[in-house]
């Protein structure tokens, strides 16, 4: 399963140079994972409500490969690479006209809202299967 999410970068997003300040690549793919999970049917809301139960980052690698500029359209690309019943493993990239510029591998687990780790909701686990 790949997820499409395009955006724009705005002045807010760069530095004094006009160049999207290296953080920034973060917020941009947090919100394409969250856009895909959303896209699969899963309630993130829900979750923590229902199950008591959220997401967390537990690694990010990065490779910072261009330099996306103000007012630049952007692509994230977001693709499921590996499901177990404790981790979601997510590879990501940022794209202008179709060349990556930011590359990463995150990985996610679950953990309740009182901070223990537990494994992936068997749901998760079927819809990440699709």
């Amino acid at each position: 399963m790949t997820h499409r999410l395009s955006i724009r970068v705005y002045y807010e997003d760069t530095d004094m140079a006009g160049i999207v300040y290296h953080a920034n690549y973060l917020r941009f793919i947090e919100r394409g994972r969250s856009e895909m999970v959303r896209e699969m049917g899963l309630d993130q809301t829900r979750m923590k409500l229902e199950d008591g139960v959220v997401f967390v980052v537990r690694r990010i690698e990065a490779d910072y490969l261009g330099a996306a500029m103000l007012d630049d359209a952007l692509d994230v690309v977001s693709k499921i690479a590996e499901v177990s019943p404790v981790r979601w493993v997510f590879h990501q990239e940022v794209h202008r006209h179709g060349k990556a510029l930011f590359r990463a591998r995150v990985e996610i687990v679950c953990m309740t809202t009182g901070g223990r780790l537990v494994r992936l909701p068997a749901k998760l686990r079927r819809l990440s299967e699709r």
